[in-house]
C-alpha cells in the first residue's frame, strides 16, 4: 500500500477562517437582512488601475494575431517584466540584475514552493504572530519549526538572540497580521545573525508599498550584506490589486550560496522543471504597474486604503485602546479591551455592532488577546465600522 505524506496529519485544522465563516453565517441566519461590516478580510476592494487594464487588453489583442501571438513564456519570467522590476528596485537605490528577478503567480505560491531549495532536515524559524501558511508549509515538509514569540513589550518585532539556531528565517515587514515594521537597524541585526549562522532569510515584502516613513526599509536588500543571506518574495496583490489576477516576483541574488550550491541557479532549475511560466497577458498587465502612470495610479489606490487605516486608528486612539500597525501597513493590530480573548472580542463586536474582524489567536499563541482589522474594505463601511467601534469601546 502506498504511504502518503503523513506530515499532513500534523496540520492543525484551519480553524481561523473556518471559524469566522461559521460564526458570520450563523449570525446572518439568525438576523436575516442585516448587513455586516467586514474589516477582517485581506482582499482588496478597488479594481485594477486603468494602466493595467489597458495593458491586459492589449495583451489579449496580441494573442488574437498570428504575428503577435505568444505561446509558452520563459519559465523564470518574460524579460520585459524582469527588466521592469529590476529597474524599479534600481530607482530605489538597489542594484539588481534582471536574472536575479523571478516572476511568479503570487507570493503565497512562492512562499511554499521556495522550500524546495532547502533540505528537509533544516530548521525553520518563524517570528510570531505569523501568516499561518509559513507554519503549515513547513509542517507539510516535516521540518522542525522554532517559534519566536513577540508581544506588546517589543512592539511585535522580535529580535534574534545568541541562543537561537535556525537555517530558514521568516521575516515579514510590514508584518501580517500586526502591521509592525522593522527599522533599518533591526533588519541589520537579522542579516548579521543569518550571516553568522549560515542561515537564509525569507523576506516577505508583500506590503512594502504601504510604508510611508522614508527611514523604514521597504526591501531587505537595502541592508548591507543581505545579498549574501536573503531571498525576497513580493506580490502585486495588495500593491496593485492583483489578488484575483495573480502575479508576484521573487528576488534571489546570484551571490547567495550555501555548501557550494548557488540558490539562483537552483531556482532556475526548479522553475524550468516545475512550471511553464506565467501567462503573457498577465505579465503585460504586471509590467504596466512599473510604468510612471501605473505607479501614480496604484498609489491612489494605496492612499485610499491608508485613509481607511487612519480611520480605524483614530477610533482606537479616541477609545484609549493600544494598537500597532496602520501607519505603514494595511493592518491595524489592537489589544482586546478588558482582558477579553480574541474570539470573545470577535463575538462581542459581531453581536453588538455587526463588525467582523480577525481574532489574533489564529496567527499563533502570542496573538491571543489581540485582534486584526484590515483597511481593504470600502471607505464607507470602514468609516461606519470605526464609528461604531469607537462608541462601543468608550462605553467599556
Amino acid at each position: 500500500m502506498i504511504k502518503p505524506n503523513m506530515n499532513y496529519a500534523n496540520l492543525k485544522d484551519s480553524y481561523l477562517f473556518f471559524g469566522i465563516a461559521q460564526k458570520t453565517k450563523k449570525f446572518l441566519e439568525d438576523h436575516p437582512g442585516e448587513k455586516l461590516l467586514r474589516l477582517g478580510i485581506g482582499d482588496v476592494s478597488l479594481p485594477l488601475c486603468p494602466a493595467v487594464i489597458y495593458a491586459l487588453e492589449e495583451g489579449v489583442r496580441e494573442q488574437a494575431e498570428k504575428q503577435t501571438f505568444h505561446g509558452y513564456m520563459p519559465e523564470c519570467g518574460a524579460p520585459f517584466l524582469r527588466e521592469a522590476i529590476a529597474a524599479h528596485y534600481g530607482a530605489r537605490g538597489i542594484n539588481l540584475k534582471p536574472s536575479e528577478v523571478f516572476v511568479s503567480s503570487g507570493a503565497s505560491d512562492e512562499l511554499g514552493d521556495i522550500l524546495d531549495l532547502f533540505d528537509r532536515e533544516s530548521t525553520a524559524l518563524i517570528t510570531e504572530p505569523a501568516y499561518p501558511a509559513y507554519v503549515d508549509a513547513n509542517v507539510m515538509a516535516g521540518r522542525k519549526i522554532v517559534h519566536l514569540a513577540s508581544g506588546r513589550e517589543n512592539g511585535f518585532l522580535p529580535m534574534p538572540t545568541e541562543d537561537l539556531r535556525a537555517d530558514i528565517i521568516y521575516v515579514c515587514s510590514p508584518n501580517n497580521p500586526t502591521g509592525a515594521v522593522y527599522s533599518r537597524e533591526q533588519l541589520k541585526k537579522w542579516v548579521e545573525f543569518a550571516d553568522k549562522n549560515g542561515s537564509v532569510i525569507l523576506f516577505d515584502a508583500a506590503y512594502e508599498a504601504f510604508i510611508e516613513d522614508k527611514d523604514l526599509p521597504r526591501s531587505i536588500f537595502e541592508i548591507e550584506g543581505a545579498k549574501d543571506c536573503a531571498i525576497e518574495i513580493c506580490s502585486l496583490s495588495k500593491t496593485a490589486g492583483f489578488t484575483g489576477t495573480r502575479l508576484g516576483y521573487t528576488v534571489i541574488p546570484e551571490k547567495l550560496e550555501r555548501c557550494g550550491m548557488n540558490f539562483n541557479a537552483m531556482w532556475v532549475r526548479n522553475r524550468t522543471t516545475k512550471t511553464n511560466g506565467v501567462s503573457y497577458i498577465i505579465q503585460r498587465g504586471g509590467a504596466a504597474v512599473f510604468t510612471p502612470e501605473g505607479q501614480r495610479q496604484i498609489r491612489e489606490n494605496i492612499d485610499y486604503y491608508k485613509r481607511n487605516a487612519k480611520c480605524i486608528m483614530s477610533a482606537l486612539e479616541e477609545a484609549g485602546i493600544w494598537y500597532t500597525g496602520g501607519k505603514n501597513s494595511p493592518y491595524v493590530w489592537m489589544e482586546c479591551p478588558s482582558g477579553m480573548g480574541s474570539w470573545e472580542f470577535f463575538d462581542y463586536i459581531l453581536n453588538e455592532i455587526k463588525v467582523v474582524g480577525t481574532p489574533g489567536a489564529g496567527f499563533g499563541k502570542c496573538g491571543e488577546g489581540y485582534f486584526r482589522f484590515s483597511s481593504f474594505g470600502s471607505a464607507e463601511d470602514t468609516r461606519l465600522a470605526a464609528e461604531r467601534l469607537k462608541e462601543l469601546l468608550k462605553k467599556g
